[in-house]
């Protein structure tokens, strides 16, 4: 075909990945989509073969056996020793000459930025915030769960809803409207009969993350203790953005923050408003804005900046993915 393919971009989370070829001057030559990148489920090489999936169906669209850069951005590559580790494997498969994983958040930072600078903060079905300058400097966390401090997410805030709920219903907590409506979601009349169900397995756990809708929805019409918790993911938030920016030096200076997922990219009022009052506050010269492009977008950019492309380049393939436009 005469084409040479630059990067394989790879942007793979816990429901979906995302894979996409890129040639060197920045035209998107094929995508693909497969099933979520679960490691610790399923172990790591069954997780790459559903990477593998997509990357063959893109491949094949491309006309391309190889390229010349891998660039995965993973959901669950928390540790560096654990990008190491699924970089090898990823090695292994042969699909590029250099291979560089990092984790998911990354992704959504440099698809919000012109240059790899700044901080993003990702609300999904768990919370993560990573940093980066142009000189390599980075600023991460271990965004583990409660094991590194972390708090939030759509799954901690419905495990915090179901335990203000149920502590509600039976006396030792005060009143809450997510007492009766976490467990009308699922047609049930009682929390009683919600964690009776959650703990013979006749509601799945992974159903539990139904209930941050409910959360939200609640908060809304202004119940105390749910707004109380979303004030509190606004907090989250800030903080793990501002200690971003102070790591990297760049609280004195206006920096972008990045703030995506699932729970973040829906702006919802309450917390939208809450987390840019706080980082007013705490980052005066910040600058957030909500990323909504695809992931696979940053992929594909840092992996043309390990290539070292021109401008030009760079603002063809982010023409593909959203016009040239990012959400305020």
């Amino acid at each position: 075909m005469g084409v040479r393919a630059g990067v394989l971009a790879i942007d793979a989370g816990n429901s979906k990945t995302d894979v996409a070829v890129v040639a060197r001057d920045g035209r998107v030559l094929a995508e693909a989509r497969a099933g979520g990148f679960r490691p610790p489920v399923v172990g790591v090489r069954q997780a790459v073969d559903t990477l593998a999936e997509a990357v063959d169906r893109a491949f094949a669209e491309a006309g391309v056996t190889a390229v010349d850069h891998v660039s995965a951005c993973l959901a669950n590559a928390d540790l560096p020793v654990e990008e190491e580790e699924l970089a090898a494997a990823l090695h292994a498969r042969a699909w590029g000459t250099s291979v560089e994983v990092r984790n998911d958040t990354f992704a959504i930072l440099r698809a919000g930025v012109a240059e790899p600078r700044g901080v993003a903060v990702v609300c999904g079905a768990g919370i993560n915030c990573v940093g980066m300058r142009p000189d390599g400097r980075i600023a991460r966390f271990p965004a583990i769960g409660r094991l590194s401090g972390d708090w939030g997410g759509g799954g901690g805030l419905a495990e915090e809803a179901i335990w203000h709920a149920a502590r509600a219903e039976d006396g030792r907590g005060g009143p809450t409207v997510l007492a009766r409506a976490l467990p009308a979601h699922f047609g049930l009349d009682s929390m009683y009969a919600l964690i009776e169900a959650f703990h013979l397995g006749h509601l799945k756990h992974e159903r539990r993350h139904e209930l941050t809708p409910v959360l939200f929805a609640t908060a809304a019409a202004g119940d105390p203790v749910a707004r109380a918790l979303v004030d509190r993911l606004a907090e989250e938030v800030a903080v793990m953005a501002s200690v971003a920016l102070s790591r990297l030096e760049l609280l004195d200076e206006e920096a972008p923050v990045l703030l995506g997922g699932g729970i973040l990219a829906a702006r919802h009022p309450q917390l939208d408003d809450r987390t840019r009052e706080l980082l007013a506050e705490r980052a005066p010269k910040a600058v957030p804005r909500v990323v909504t492009a695809s992931p696979v977008l940053g992929a594909a950019l840092l992996g043309l900046d390990h290539l070292g492309v021109s401008d030009e380049v760079h603002a063809r393939v982010r023409a593909h993915y959203e016009g040239g436009r990012r959400e305020p």
